[in-house]
This record gives C-alpha cells, structure tokens and sequence, in this order.
C-alpha cells in the first residue's frame, strides 16, 4: 500500500470518527487504526521483540485513553505509536531523535504538503486508457445527464425523484476536520528526516568509537589536560564537601528542627526542589568531565573515584528526601504532587545509577540520556495505566488522613469509592462534588464516539 493510500485512508477514518464528536473513544480507535495499520503493511519489519514490545503498549495506551481520556494516556498513546511508527521504518535511528523529529516534521509538513511529486505517484496514461475512460465513463454520463434535464422539464413528478434531498453537514467543519486528519496523517506516514540525523546518528552511540578514545581534547583554549584534570579532582573535592555539608543540615532540618505545621507542607516542597536541582546540577557536572577521550584518561583514576562518592552522595540526599516524603504522606496522606515526589526521585536514581556504569563502563554522555528516554517512557505509560484518584483514596480513607471532602472531591476516577466514604460519613463536596455530577451526566450523554468509557460504570446521583 503506497504512502497515499495511507494517507488518505487515515484521513478519511480521522474525518468520520470526529464529525461532530468531541475527544474520546474516536481518539483512542483512531489509534488502534495506525498501530493496525503498522503492523500489517510493514510486519515484516516488526519482529525484534523491542517492536513487539511497542505494539503491546501502543494497544494498552488506547485502551487507556479509551476508559480514561485524560492527558497522561493521550500523551502515553502518542509517544507509543510514534516511537513504534519511528523504530519500524528507521530502525537504525537512534530513539533520542524521534521526540525533536516530530517537532521539526509537525513544522516541515505544512510546507512540504504542497510538494506534490513527493507522494503521489507519477502514472503514465496510454491512449487506450483514455479511450476507455471516455468511452466507458464521460459519453454515457454526458448524455444520462442530458437526458435527465430535459425529462425533468416534461414531467414534475420525474423532476421530484431528484430534487428535495440536501445534505445536513456542517460543511466547515468537515472542511477543518478533513484539513487536520490529513496533516496529521501526513505528517505521520509521510515524515521527513533530515540528512543530518544520519550523518550525526553514530554521535548517540552508547560506546566509544576506537578514534574517539584517542582523541582528549581539552574543554578550555587556555588550560592543557593536566591543568584540567586537576581542576576537575579540586572541584569535586570541593562539592563533595559542600554535599557532606548539605547532607547533614539537610537532614537536620527534616527531622530534627520543630517546625510548625502550618509552615511543614512549604518547607518540605522548597527542600524537594533543592534536591531536584542539586541531582540536575550533579549529574550534569560528571556529563561535563566525562566526557570524549576522557574517560579513558589512565591519570583521571582519581577523578573517577571522587565523582563516584559524590553519586553516592546524591542518592544518600535522594533517600533522605525519599523517607521524609514518606513521613510526610503517613502524617498528612497521599496527594498528586506527593507522588510526583517519588516519581522524580526514583527517576534520579536511575539517572544516578547510569551515570555511575557510564563512568565505570567507559559510555557515552548519549549512553545515559538513551537509557533514561526509556524509564521516562516508563513512568508515563505507568501514570496513564493507573488510577491514580482511586489509589490515593484509597489510602487516604485506610489511614484516615488528608479526607477532607473538598480535597477528594478534587481527586479524579474515584467517583464510587468517594461516594460510598461519603454516603458513610455523612460529608459533602460542597460544589465541587456538583461539579462532579455534572461532568459525569456530560461524558454519560455524549454519543458513543466521544465517551471516555470509565464514566458509563458510573451511577448518577439524582
């Protein structure tokens, strides 16, 4: 099947599936359609189990979306069928390229959708073809329609069979629609990759080429290798100091100072974002020294042992932002940005631990960044597989802390067990639990296509 058929075909379902409907199910059979659509055109190229793996979560991520139609599982649904589209047809691409791809084609595909000759295909037109076209097709429709016009004219009951009928459609929003289902499947099928991205794809290769480990540039005009690798043992020297430091009033600040309740819930975010800077700064000083020909410097061994401490270091202040966090949820329960907290914090120990291989296995700066692309990858098709509302009343109600009604009734995808913890305590939402109400009566309402399947399990209050 050629690009166009492709293309064509996906905008065709994209206009039918959102015709006067809004975000839901149509999104998510939309998506189950370009994954098919993958797979069967190109099986042969999906047979590598990273493609196979790609394939599951692209079908799970629709399933997400299509019982909870929020942001988390649009976003997992998207990056799964556009790293499997990406990994398909440019297997030797390294991943680290996809996400700035799709930026530069969502810009490069409204010029290049003018460019013709690129895909559609050139056909060569015979004179018997043509003789067949109008002997077969233009001559008797020529002359059905004249006929019909001067049958018209003797008889009105003949002229009614053909007259009275008009089309109910909203003929600018098909237009719209029509227009944005074939840039996006356009720009989906018929992407382009700049000459660049091949030229410069052997850059994000975990491990070093034979040339590369010879070539120990130094990173300043004016200080020669010695100069700056005794610059690197001074300055991680200093830091890991400064951390010791930081990590003893750090922690004296946790649990030691009395700090009143009022002011815990501040204090404990402003700590986490220092830590969140401080891993940020970390890992971004070590990319900076390690990197070229000197990580296979014999004289930086000492340099190497330092900045393995401070990684060791960093995740010491990590779990001490780890267990405090976790204080905090036992006395005041589970919130969003309570486990945001432990999302960032296990990312930057994954971070941390790539970062020490790669310093201890001689990789690549891409190294770490290609290894994380993948865990961040992970940690969104998480976000978007669970019901998060639901587990954190759930946990909340177990503990008997932070069920102030106003605050689960914020909560999202927790509409039974709320109720039911309500119903039992004799407690109300106030408007925000109206709120509720009637965006559940909304997404029940809507037509097949734009419902998010989570809320026809549903009971309405009445």
């Amino acid at each position: 099947m050629k690009k166009l058929h492709l293309i064509l075909a996906s905008s065709l379902v994209f206009t039918l599936l959102f015709y006067n409907e809004e975000l839901g199910l149509n999104w998510a059979i939309f998506g189950m359609l370009q994954t098919g659509l993958i797979c069967y055109f190109f099986q042969e190229k999906v047979t590598i189990r990273l493609h196979l793996i790609l394939v599951v979560t692209s079908i799970l991520s629709c399933f997400s979306f299509a019982w909870y139609g929020d942001f988390s599982s649009f976003l997992a649904m998207a990056l799964s069928i556009v790293f499997l589209q990406f990994k398909t047809q440019e297997p030797k691409l390294k991943l680290l390229q996809a996400i700035p791809l799709v930026f530069i084609n969502g810009v490069a595909s409204l010029g290049r959708i003018l460019m013709f000759s690129q895909y559609i295909p050139k056909r060569k037109v015979n004179n018997g073809f043509a003789k067949k076209v109008i002997a077969y097709f233009v001559i008797p429709v020529v002359f059905l329609g004249l006929f019909l016009i001067v049958y018209s004219f003797g008889s009105d009951l003949f002229s009614s069979l053909f007259t009275g009928y008009y089309l109910d459609i909203d003929a600018w929003q098909a237009f719209v629609l029509t227009a944005l289902g074939f840039f996006i499947s356009f720009t989906f099928w018929n992407y382009w990759i700049p000459e660049i991205c091949y030229e410069k794809n052997d850059l994000l290769d975990n491990d070093f080429k034979e040339e590369a480990k010879m070539q120990n540039e130094n990173s300043f005009s004016f200080l020669d290798i010695n100069f700056e690798r005794r610059s690197g043992v001074i300055t991680l020297i200093l830091l890991n100091v400064l951390l010791l430091i930081f990590i003893a009033t750090y922690n004296y600040e946790q649990f030691f100072e009395v700090v009143k309740k009022s002011n815990l819930s501040s204090d404990t975010h402003e700590r986490v974002t220092g830590v969140i800077f401080s891993i940020i700064m970390a890992v971004g000083v070590l990319l900076f020294y390690f990197k070229g020909g000197f990580n296979f410097d014999e004289k930086a061994n000492n340099l190497k042992r330092l900045a393995k401490v401070w990684i060791l270091l960093n995740i010491v202040l990590i779990s001490s932002a780890f267990i405090k966090n976790s204080e905090y949820v036992s006395n005041f329960g589970l919130t969003y940005k309570r486990l945001g907290v432990y999302a960032f914090l296990i990312l930057a120990i994954i971070g941390l631990r790539f970062t020490f291989l790669k310093i201890k296995n001689q990789k690549t700066n891409a190294y770490l960044f290609s290894q994380m692309i993948w865990y961040f990858y992970g940690m969104i098709l998480l976000c978007s597989f669970v019901n998060w509302g639901n587990l954190i009343t759930m946990y909340n109600i177990s503990v008997k802390k932070g069920v102030e009604p106003i605050f689960l009734s914020g909560l999202n995808y927790n509409d039974d067990l709320r109720r039911d913890y309500f119903l039992q305590n004799n407690l109300d939402g106030q408007s925000i639990e109206i709120s509720k109400d009637k965006e559940i009566s909304r997404y029940q309402s809507n037509s097949f296509l734009s419902k998010a399947l989570y809320y026809e399990f549903i009971k309405v209050e009445k």
